[in-house]
This record gives C-alpha cells, structure tokens and sequence, in this order.
C-alpha cells in the first residue's frame, strides 16, 4: 500500500496561484457595476496588482505597501500608492475613502503559517470597516470577521488557499 499523495511545495505555490487568479476573477465580475475603489494590500511583485488593473475599468486601484520593490511593468503611480505599515495607513483609509472600497484584495502572508494566522487576526479589524456594502474581500490567508460572510469558492479555487468575503449590511 503507497501512502497518500501529499502536495509539495510547487504544488501549494501553483494550488494558491490558480486559486488567488479565480477568486480575483470572481470579485471582479461581482462588482464591476460598482463605485467605490478597489485596495491592493501588499504589493510584493505585483503579479495580482498587474492583474487586477488589466481587468477592472473605471475603479482606481490604490495599493497599501510598506515599500514599492515590484516588477516595474507592475508599479502603481504615485498617487495611487499609500505606503507605510497597514496598521497606521488603513486606519487613516477610513477618513481619506469614506465610503469604503468595493473590492478588497490581501495577500499579505509569508512561509510562516502561524505567523500568517496571527497577523491575519490583527489586521482583520482594520480592513473589516474599509469595505462597503456588497463588496467583496479576496485574501490568501483565512480572515477573522464579524461582519462579513465567507463565500464559497468559484470551481477553479482550491480549498484553502484563497477566501472571498463579503460584506451584507
């Protein structure tokens, strides 16, 4: 008898990458008739913001990053860049934006699940009132709402690595 399979480490990058590419796909269509901005949390390369912006008309897509180090085909412009740590800057998106953002997109884990889980829980509460009613929150990391419903997941997402939110009322 063979032991399971289990996933290796390109396994997981590719499961994420495809998951993260439908759920974007997802929140894009089910929002594309509104207003409001979309955020980008964390820039890293710039894969998902390159993404997303190729995709979505008429929203401006602001992007939160402690410091731009992306591919340059994948860079914000400056006014569109809201850099610091997502504690102090997503507070103050609260009074900037007003509103809220229609779209919400996170992927702001590393390697370290636990630490992942545990930034997951901190920064949770600080996105939670940033979006508006009907919008909809993409994340890599499993996130710890009150207020927002989890959705289930298009076909093409693997279970557990990605998670759509939305917000009712």
């Amino acid at each position: 008898m063979t032991a399971p399979e289990q996933s290796t480490r390109l396994d997981l990058f590719i499961n994420r990458m495809v998951s993260q590419r439908a759920c974007l796909d997802f929140a894009i269509a089910q929002t594309a008739s509104m207003a409001g901005p979309v955020f980008e949390l964390g820039l890293g390369n710039g894969r998902t913001y390159h993404h997303m912006r190729e995709r979505i008309s008429g929203r401006d897509i602001f992007v939160f990053e402690r410091a731009v180090a992306s591919h340059p085909d994948s860079r914000p412009a400056e006014e569109l860049t809201i850099l610091g740590d997502v504690r102090e800057t997503l507070p103050a998106a609260l009074t900037r934006f007003g509103d809220g953002a229609s779209l919400i997109h996170a992927d702001l884990g590393g390697h370290n699940r636990a630490k992942n889980d545990e930034f997951a829980r901190m920064v949770s509460p600080l996105v939670e009132p940033l979006l508006v009613v009907g919008g909809l929150m993409v994340s890599s990391d499993r996130m710890y709402f009150e207020a927002l419903e989890e959705l289930p997941l298009p076909a093409d997402a693997v279970e557990g690595r990605c998670f759509i939110y939305r917000r009712n009322a």
